[in-house]
Formats: C-alpha cells, sequence, structure tokens
C-alpha cells in the first residue's frame, strides 16, 4: 500500500532560554502519537520556555488539538510557557470554534517571540526534521 502523506517531522532548535520545535506536515492521530514523547521531553526541566512553530502545519484534527493540550498542561505544571507559532487564518479559526483562543498564546510570526535572543544553538539530533 502506497502512503501518500506529506512529509512529517519535528525540528528542535534552543535559542538562549528558549526551545523552539518546528512542526511540519500533518497534525493528525498519526503525527501525534509518533511526536507526543519528543514534545513531552522538551517539557521536563521546571519553567520550560517553549515555542512551538505551527507554520508548516498543513493540516490539523482533534488528535493535534489534544496533544497542544496536552502538552499545555504539562508546561503549566511546571511554571512555564507555551507559545504557538499560527499563520493560517483555518487554525485560528478551529481553536475559536473548540474554545481554545484564550487557553493558548497564539503569534503570527517566531520574530516577537525570540527578540532579543542570543543566536541559535543547534541541539544534537533535534537540528533536523525526523
Amino acid at each position: 500500500m502506497f502512503d501518500d502523506r506529506p512529509a512529517f517531522g519535528v525540528r528542535v532548535h534552543a535559542l538562549g532560554g528558549v526551545t523552539v520545535a518546528e512542526i511540519a506536515g500533518e497534525l493528525d492521530i498519526f503525527a501525534a502519537g509518533r511526536i507526543v514523547a519528543r514534545l513531552d521531553s522538551l517539557v521536563q526541566a521546571r519553567c520550560p520556555d517553549l515555542i512551538l512553530d505551527l507554520r508548516p502545519v498543513t493540516f490539523l484534527d482533534c488528535a493535534g488539538l489534544s496533544l497542544l493540550c496536552r502538552l499545555r498542561n504539562r508546561v503549566l505544571e511546571r511554571d512555564g510557557r507555551l507559545r504557538l507559532v499560527i499563520d493560517d487564518p483555518r487554525f485560528v479559526r478551529l481553536l475559536r470554534m473548540v474554545r481554545l483562543e484564550d487557553a493558548f498564546e497564539v503569534l503570527e510570526d517566531l520574530t516577537p517571540a525570540i527578540a532579543g535572543v542570543a543566536d541559535p544553538v543547534v541541539g544534537g539530533s533535534g537540528d533536523g526534521f525526523t
């Protein structure tokens, strides 16, 4: 059977004390199951500062939303901060429809989130899409 899904992956890098995880492809039940452990590992420290760059995401369903909520809860448990970079109005509208627009800090661009942060430091195996 041929799988014609678009490429999917997560690329992680650190910018000063901020961790940026860029997610690409479809964020559905298949993808969520593949990346949940990796995203959980990004918020293990006390007071994590995580930015999820969702601009390369082409599809977002309830499993993807559930993953975002799970990650948000884990970040808040550790007194951290989670920001989402979303430039697709469909995804912003989806958050509004399921009444999650106030649950997340949503940015249209990554630049304001990393303003004043030092040069990127790419972390080990997290520098490429997996």
